[in-house]
């Protein structure tokens, strides 16, 4: 996805390409792309010029969205999802903690978009060629 973002207007992009430029395989690309594709957040197209967008702007694309996508719910615990599944749940002190782990982890990854991602990795580059960045 952050790929995607980097591409983002410059027309479709081959899953080889980014499997290339990111160092993963392509086949595990392929399976990833279809539950993106399936939700809405990364369109495709055939053909000579064909390939994979972003189907939103990066700045509208949430990291916590593409994470549930592919991994669901990011309950570190069970009963955090679903706390009928221990009579403990109402009472529960280690419940409460894991609670307010998971609202501090879903308020980071809402908080950034693939925009911010792409933006930083800018500034990384940046300094890593020796500059300095404002």
């Amino acid at each position: 996805m952050y790929d995607l973002a980097c591409s983002y207007g410059n027309g479709p992009v081959l899953l080889k390409d980014i499997a290339r430029r990111e160092d993963i395989s392509e086949k595990y690309l392929s399976n990833i792309i279809i539950p993106l594709k399936g939700c809405g957040m990364v369109s495709s197209s055939r053909g000579a010029h064909g390939g994979y967008a972003l189907a939103k702007a990066p700045d509208n694309v949430k990291i916590k969205d593409i994470i549930e996508i592919l991994e669901g719910d990011l309950c570190l615990v069970e009963c955090v999802g679903n706390p009928g599944i221990c009579k403990r749940s109402p009472f529960c002190l280690s419940r409460d903690i894991w609670v307010d782990v998971k609202e501090k982890m879903d308020d980071v990854l809402n908080a950034v978009t693939l925009k911010d991602l792409v933006d930083k990795n800018k500034k990384k580059k940046y300094r890593k060629k020796g500059g300095q960045s404002k």
